[in-house]
């Protein structure tokens, strides 16, 4: 049975799937929100990288994150953009992006190998050389991590949407 994700409600502030996907290649951490033990959520920030609709993460063989990915496959991440408090105007000139999705360890030893050099090169560019070296004795100590996108939405505050609109209309 497919989700049906809810709409937002200040739908003036969402964010195109255009600008979502930018700040998805832009960032380099988010927060990836799992079902953790005994029904707990659990939120964990996380390095990743964005690649053609899907996040790509790396972990160590086993802990609470591992176990909650392999338990349930419904999963959240969260990325902020933008956190710019205005203390005069208490508020917050923010800008964030949420992706839904399901999200599994990746068994298929190819995949995992792409995976691991897509987070390489994204990390540490130009680099083959080091990042070949790194494979070879690290590759069997790393679990890769794949979610699938199904759903991508974000958000800017109302000032920002103002903002862009003046700046539009000029």
């Amino acid at each position: 049975m497919d989700m049906e994700f809810r709409a937002m409600r200040r739908h003036r502030q969402q964010l195109s799937v255009e600008e979502c996907i930018g700040i998805l290649q832009k960032a380099t951490s988010g927060t990836l929100a799992l079902l953790g033990d005994g029904g707990y959520p659990y939120a964990v920030p996380i390095s990743f990288v964005y690649d053609d609709g899907k996040l790509y993460f790396h972990s160590a063989m086993s802990g609470h994150k591992v176990d909650a990915i392999r338990s349930c496959d419904k999963a959240s991440f969260c990325v902020i953009d933008q956190d710019s408090v205005k203390p005069a105007e208490y508020t917050t000139y923010f800008r964030s992006v949420i992706a839904f999705g399901r999200i599994r360890i990746v068994e298929d030893e190819p995949e995992k190998l792409a995976i691991a050099r897509i987070l390489g090169n994204r990390y540490n560019p130009n680099q083959e050389e080091a990042l070949q070296k790194e494979l070879e004795h690290g590759l069997a100590r790393m679990l890769a991590i794949r979610f699938d996108i199904e759903h991508l939405t974000g958000k800017e505050a109302i000032e920002l949407t103002r903002q862009r609109a003046d700046s539009q209309t000029k």
